[in-house]
């Protein structure tokens, strides 16, 4: 168990110091920060003194290493559009953030599963078959598309949600919660189901399959010889053996929620990081696109660890097979 533990965390570490030079070269090569920094009407004196304090006049290691050791401590320097110290914006919207994906993964788990158990067990079902036609919609339409969608009959045309912003939010300490309001409730419903469709419609093909796969394996059908109700063997064996392979998707799934909410907080307005990444792009504001960079790639890295330790920790075959290496 060690062993595997500190293979992984080897690998996340060189997966983050190549992710950490990735948003370090866009410093290098997206734009002239001295430029960005003072103008275009600077004086020659004013650009080398700034380069200086700047460190950009030091070896090219030496500028990485710096670059690294400040990422560590959460510091990208200071946002070229906003002027202010770029781990204070992402503090401000990354509860916004992890408040929208947390309630999408909690819609598609909470739906897609049942619904993926329910049209495997009853596949020749009308309704099982109309949530397989109505999932290919939920797979192919792209997410801004049904955000546009949600927004015109449910707040333009019904009223019954607010089409943007976060509402009314609840502060404590640096963290803000609009969970803890009704108006928070009201503004996160439209959001939060645009942003699960395509995870909720995901999970339930995929449950399905899985479970349709395990309920052809042997040992099903020797439960059935001895005489196990229905009950006992769907959800006491076919489910538990079909979330096996389900935990990897799941987990690298809450990872895309998190990264690409982008366009969804887009359309809604939504004051979380992907917002503020857009506004970054849009003005070159390098410090904050590399500082978000390296924070998704860190929540992958996380969710890929947690997932490897839950997958180990579920098979047993990864256990007797990592046991039997040694």
């Amino acid at each position: 168990m060690l062993v595997f533990v500190l293979r992984r965390l080897a690998q996340a570490v060189i997966v983050m110091l190549t992710v950490a030079f990735i948003a370090f070269m866009l410093f290098q090569y997206v734009g002239d920060p001295v430029t960005n920094i003072l103008g275009q009407d600077a004086t020659p004196e004013q650009r080398q003194q700034l380069r200086t304090d700047l460190g950009l006049n030091q070896p090219f290691p030496i500028q990485f290493a710096k670059f690294v050791g400040k990422a560590v401590q959460g510091e990208f320097g200071l946002s070229l559009r906003q002027g202010r110290k770029v781990s204070s914006l992402i503090a401000e919207r990354l509860p916004a953030t992890l408040e929208l994906s947390l309630s999408a993964a909690f819609i598609a788990l909470v739906c897609g599963i049942p619904m993926g158990v329910y049209a495997a067990l009853r596949r020749d079902s009308l309704l099982s078959q109309a949530m397989m036609t109505v999932s290919l919609l939920g797979v192919s339409l792209p997410t801004f598309l049904i955000g546009i969608l949600l927004i015109l009959f449910f707040a333009v045309v019904l009223g019954w949600f607010p089409s943007f912003g976060r509402g009314e939010v609840v502060k404590a300490g640096w963290w803000t919660s609009g969970l803890l309001t009704r108006d928070g409730w009201h503004h996160i419903v439209l959001p939060a189901i645009t942003l699960a469709i395509f995870q909720l419609t995901l999970i339930m093909r995929l449950v399905r399959s899985e479970m349709l796969e395990v309920l052809r394996t042997d040992y099903i059908k020797f439960g059935r010889a001895r005489g196990l109700t229905n009950r006992a063997i769907h959800f006491g064996h076919a489910l538990r053996n079909t979330l096996v392979p389900v935990i990897t998707i799941i987990g690298l799934q809450l990872g895309t929620l998190i990264a690409f909410s982008i366009i969804t907080e887009t359309v809604f307005q939504w004051p979380g990081m992907g917002l503020l990444f857009i506004q970054a792009v849009t003005f070159a504001d390098i410090p904050v696109m590399a500082a978000y960079l390296c924070l998704i790639a860190l929540v992958f890295v996380v969710i890929n660890l947690v997932v490897d330790l839950l997958y180990f920790a579920v098979d047993p075959r990864l256990r007797a097979g990592n046991a039997g290496a040694h």
